[in-house]
């Protein structure tokens, strides 16, 4: 499966909601992510056709929250990434924007509660919508009654009519209460969509990928991949244009192959996925190379450079597909429509609305922010657009879309970048919190060579990169009644400010920036942009709401807000403690006491044994089990982490030999957990110990014990050792069919009773020929045999003795015939039978 982004659809049936909590499992199950509009669902206001209410979309999204909460991405510690929207006339809409603020307010009460509220915290675990970003849909029109202050009507999903009265600007309120409080919802604007839409002749695009920058049709999909920019720049300080261009090509030519070559999670999404062959190549590091040249990321060169190169990106893109489209002709929905799950297209083909939008791009080049130094780049972005239009329309396109700007989150490390997608740095040293626990210390590596750009000798660039690796900022810094230099200028400060103001420092690029920056790139996209307009601690709810509309009037199509520290937990942080807990100078002293003692407690126990006793109220697991017949029982006491501390062991028969045996590998047993003997030591010791009783077990983990040892400790691997099922249990591969013939045969062989101990009631009774008189011989079939009833049937069941001893030949339970035993299994005999 080479595609991480889909985009699926839903319709108002239970078939359809519960088929894309399966596909979203399956998706997560490969790494990969999705979004879903879930505006189809009738909302909880209106009526179902037998009567009372639906429960609406957001009682489902529910269910897709826990999907995604359990089955992690690609099965790692990474959280699975899933995107959910709603129309801005949906009847649940008011519910819907409220819906994570509410739940992020119950994970705050917990967390003053003392439960944890770390990334992965029980506080955080304990409430919903925490797996999904959740977008509100809005057009136009509402941002227009928004804005005005006029009132919004929601309406029925299934017949169109009004439900309720809204105010528009107070549902805009709600909107940026919730980003503030918690950064959803995030806002899609569905008029920019539309407008740069290639594909308006088979249907509108509802929805997004997990982070929104793969903005298409329903049921399709897209493969990424990402360049880092900083590849591209000459030892001269050049931007090597020719260098990238060969580059797009390549990747261009690549994700086409793979469209034909790999694996869909749904066979719409397969279609479709041939249908439209769309592609998202985009770019990383982008903030490293405005900053390499000694520019800020808020100033018009920065806007100039970021223009040019991804009007460049996408040109070439397209001028690529069209290429491809000549030698293997364009994608099948430029001259047809119809694709799956669309049952009516609006127009038969898709050509003019194609060659729409390549106009539109090519318009937008004319639009680029002025600037002399990257006058080139901008003259060869002209000229691509150029070619691309003209070989459009000559060939048509290989691929309805080519580019998006993805998060690069996590392939920015693998490709040695200091930030990710069109995003500033977040700080010039920052504190990554690992979803799989610790934390990973990140500095800047482009200071330096943005220090060289503004003329800063050797010496400076040392010791002003010492102060920051000190200091985590580059800003002077107060020490007491001590001003600490870093020895940078102030009229140099701007080329380091970063999303996030340092922990000592003051300073953070405005939000209007990052919007700035994001309608500089826009209109050269296929897609989207995958961003985070950073904003401080201090922001309100009006800035949140002035910052989603400058970017409906910037003509953005998508925009996602997060405040620092609106949340109580967060992935990244400008200080080495932020998230920890650390509370003020004294508390931390005194914690250092509390350590300091509890270190010289633990010098004074070296090398004396500790026990480590159970509470006298504990928790405990209870098992029964059955070995060749034999019953017994386990009790195991846990300790309040829920490991193993204590084992008692109950076989049947009381003061038996195997019995007190038992007892005391019970009592060994309990003593080495208890004295800190790792029970990964003692499974590997103990289990396949072989002697008898062993044989057949009712437990489908254990099917066969080579002894009871074997069997308990095996048991305890499998209960209590993580991993373990995975590796040893028997239908960890393929499931076999079951053979009752075959097994009893096996049965028959394998087990190995004991006089000592008593046969389970439930052992299987023994059957043997009623003309038998009881002393070994077998008259023939025409005699009356012992003069018993045999009612016809020729045979008559009996339980044989408990204490008959096992065949010495075969294993199999022996039958008195006589004063002696007989084998019936293999016909051997106890030494009296005839």
């Amino acid at each position: 499966q080479c595609s991480a982004c889909f985009i699926q659809s839903v319709e108002d049936n239970m078939e359809s909601i519960m088929q894309l909590a399966y596909s979203e499992a399956m998706l997560f199950k490969f790494g990969s992510g999705t979004g879903t509009d879930l505006t189809p669902i009738r909302s909880s206001k209106e009526k179902l056709s037998g009567g009372g209410r639906p429960s609406g979309p957001l009682s489902f999204l529910k269910v897709y929250d826990q999907v995604a909460n359990v089955v992690k991405s690609g099965g790692k510690t990474r959280r699975a990434a899933k995107m959910n929207t709603l129309r801005d006339w949906h009847g649940d809409i008011e519910e819907f924007i409220e819906a994570k603020m509410k739940e992020e307010k119950k994970a705050w009460a917990l967390i003053e509660q003392g439960y944890d509220g770390s990334f992965n915290g029980e506080a955080y675990g304990s409430v919903m919508y925490q797996n999904e970003n959740l977008s509100v849909r809005v057009s136009d029109e509402f941002m227009q009654a928004a804005i005005e202050g006029r009132e919004w009507w929601t309406r029925a999903v299934t017949t169109g009519e009004p439900l309720e009265k809204k105010d528009a600007s107070k549902l805009l309120d709600k909107i940026a209460e919730g980003t503030w409080v918690c950064g959803d919802p995030g806002l899609q604007y569905d008029g920019a969509i539309q407008k740069w839409h290639t594909c308006k002749g088979t249907e509108p695009i509802h929805s997004t990928n997990p982070c929104s920058e793969y903005v298409f049709l329903n049921n399709t999909a897209c493969n990424l991949a990402s360049l880092n920019l900083m590849k591209f720049r000459r030892e001269d300080g050049g931007f090597d244009v020719e260098r990238f261009r060969a580059a797009v090509r390549l990747f261009i030519t690549a994700q086409e192959i793979i469209v034909d070559n790999a694996s869909y999670p749904t066979a719409q999404i397969a279609e479709n996925s041939h249908i439209f062959r769309t592609l998202g190549l985009g770019y990383a590091n982008l903030g490293s190379l405005i900053m390499s040249y000694g520019l800020p990321y808020d100033s018009d060169e920065a806007r100039a450079l970021a223009g040019a190169i991804t009007a460049i990106m996408t040109g070439t893109a397209y001028e690529q597909s069209a290429e491809l489209a000549r030698l293997k002709g364009p994608f099948p929905g430029y001259r047809d429509a119809r694709c799956a799950g669309v049952s009516k297209p609006a127009a038969k083909d898709n050509v003019t609305s194609m060659l729409g939008v390549i106009e539109l791009h090519r318009q937008a080049v004319e639009e680029i922010q002025p600037s002399e130094r990257f006058r080139p780049l901008k003259e060869e972005a002209r000229r691509c657009w150029d070619r691309a239009l003209e070989l459009g329309r000559r060939h048509g396109y290989r691929n309805a879309q080519v580019t998006v700007l993805a998060p690069t989150g996590t392939i920015a490390f693998l490709m040695d970048c200091d930030t990710t997608g069109i995003e500033p740095d977040i700080s010039l040293v920052k504190y990554k919190l690992l979803a799989g626990g610790g934390r990973l210390k990140i500095v800047n590596r482009t200071v330096p060579l943005a220090l060289a750009s503004l003329g800063y000798g050797p010496d400076a660039i040392e010791a002003i990169t010492a102060h920051i690796e000190k200091y985590d900022t580059i800003e002077d810094v107060t020490e007491g009644d001590t001003v600490v230099r870093s020895g940078l200028k102030p009229e140099h400060l701007p080329v380091f400010d970063c999303a996030f103001r340092p922990y000592r420092g003051k300073r953070s690029i405005h939000y209007m920036a990052h919007l700035r920056m994001m309608a500089a790139a826009q209109p050269f996209l296929s897609g989207a942009i995958s961003k985070t307009v950073n904003m401080p601690e201090e922001s309100t709810v009006e800035d949140i709401r002035n910052a989603y509309i400058a970017a409906w009037k910037m003509g953005l199509k998508c925009v996602a807000i997060y405040r620092d520290n609106s949340k109580r937990s967060q992935p990244l942080s400008t200080r080495k403690d932020a998230g920890s807990g650390a509370g003020s100078v004294e508390s931390l002293k005194a914690r250092i006491q509390e350590l300091e003692a509890e270190v010289q407690r633990l010098r004074e126990q070296i090398g004396k044994p500790i026990r480590r006793r159970l509470p006298e109220t504990r928790m405990a697991v209870n098992h029964k089990f059955n070995i060749a017949g034999h019953e017994g029982y386990l009790n195991v006491g846990l300790f309040d982490d829920g490991s193993p501390g204590e084992l008692f062991i109950t076989m049947a028969k009381e003061g038996s030999t195997i019995g007190g045996v038992m007892d005391t590998v019970a009592t060994l047993t309990s003593m080495a957990l208890q004295y800190g003997v790792p029970l990964e030591a003692l499974v590997s010791k103990f289990s396949h110990q072989r002697y008898e009783p062993s044989g057949f077990t009712k437990n489908k983990d254990i099917p066969q014990a080579a002894s009871i040892t074997d069997y308990i400790f095996r048991w305890l691997a499998f209960q209590f050792l993580p991993g373990y099922r995975e590796k040893h249990a028997p239908d960890r591969r393929q499931p076999e069919l079951p053979m009752p013939e075959l097994q009893e045969e096996i049965r028959k062989r394998i087990n190995r009773p004991v006089r000592e101990l008593p046969l389970s009631e439930d052992t299987t009774a023994i059957t043997v020929d009623s003309a038998n008189g009881g002393n070994g011989h077998r008259p023939d079939s025409g005699q009356p045999g012992n003069g018993r009833d045999s009612g016809g049937a020729g045979d008559l069941g009996f339980v044989n003795q408990l204490d008959a001893p096992p065949c010495s030949k075969c294993g199999h339970v022996m039958v008195r015939a006589g004063a002696c035993y007989e084998c019936l299994n293999c016909g051997e005999s106890g030494g009296c039978s005839g």
